[in-house]
């Protein structure tokens, strides 16, 4: 599926959207046989036909997502690679049509690419933060057009959720980052990355600090010679590890108490400064 060539999403959306049109709608049958080609042979030639064949149903997906603030090119472009992931791995025998399959496909790319591009922190990172971040607009706009509500603990009530997590993600929602791409006047090339002063390193100062940080880990390694296996195993987890063990982990790994562990885990630091003091 690699080398499947897709349509691009052109510059002129209108033009694309003409282009997509063009494109002969599938009955069940030829739908059946191009994926039954792909499935068996892996005729990538079907595999596109049933792509273009479907595509305007990925723009009408993409259409319900425009109220995110993202370019509908951008949504439609992530509906595609959703479409064609699902035409790999659709079975033709199932009895039914690849749309049905596909908008679960489709609308996960969509929904991972506007959580990736909502925020620089990310906005929902379990499967409940992430429907409530996609619910939480259409719940509210509908509880208040049929009973004039929309409130927090009512929206949580709705999609069983905490009162919290509602007004969180409104909050997250309501603050979103500034893309530095905008453009300050519209029609200009001039945007807000213009303004940022540029605060990297030269390349003479990366190669400084590039050198310093060797130096620094090599005094280590030689100062972590002179510690003993435990006084090493107690460093590496304690100080060194990226997710650090906690002074009862140690103490239920060697038996001893956690003011223990505390005591030599000082003493090795001790150790590991006093001789790389002795190596400057």
């Amino acid at each position: 599926m690699s080398t499947l060539s897709l349509p691009v999403v052109a510059d002129s959306f209108d033009h694309y959207m003409a282009q997509i049109n063009t494109f002969e709608v599938l009955d069940r049958d030829q739908e059946h046989h191009l994926a039954t080609r792909f499935q068996e042979k892996n005729d990538l030639e079907a595999a596109h036909k049933l792509i273009c064949a479907n595509l305007r149903f990925v723009v009408k997906i993409a259409n319900e997502y425009r109220g995110y603030g993202m370019k509908m090119a951008d949504l439609v472009q992530e509906g595609n690679i959703g479409l064609m992931m699902a035409v790999k791995k659709f079975d033709p025998d199932r009895g039914i049509r690849l749309i049905t399959y596909a908008v679960w496909w489709i609308r996960a790319y969509i929904h991972n690419f506007i959580i990736r591009s909502w925020s620089l922190v990310k906005i929902g990172t379990t499967q409940a933060q992430k429907k409530l971040f996609f619910k939480l607009n259409q719940t509210r706009n509908t509880l208040q057009r049929i009973s004039g509500g929309g409130k927090s603990e009512e929206i949580a009530r709705e999609l069983e959720v905490r009162d919290e997590d509602v007004e969180e993600m409104a909050l997250r929602m309501s603050a979103r980052d500034a893309s530095l791409d905008l453009e300050l006047i519209e029609g200009d090339d001039y945007t807000l990355m213009d303004t940022l002063a540029d605060e990297r390193a030269n390349q003479e100062e990366l190669l400084l600090q590039h050198e310093e940080e060797s130096q620094r880990t090599h005094q280590v390694r030689k100062a972590m010679e002179h510690l003993n296996d435990r006084e090493r195993q107690i460093i590496s987890d304690r100080i060194l590890a990226e997710t650090p063990k906690t002074l009862q982990d140690l103490a239920d790994t060697y038996g001893v108490s956690r003011e223990r562990i505390r005591q030599l885990e000082k003493n090795a630091l001790n150790k590991l400064k006093a001789n790389m003091a002795e190596g400057l």
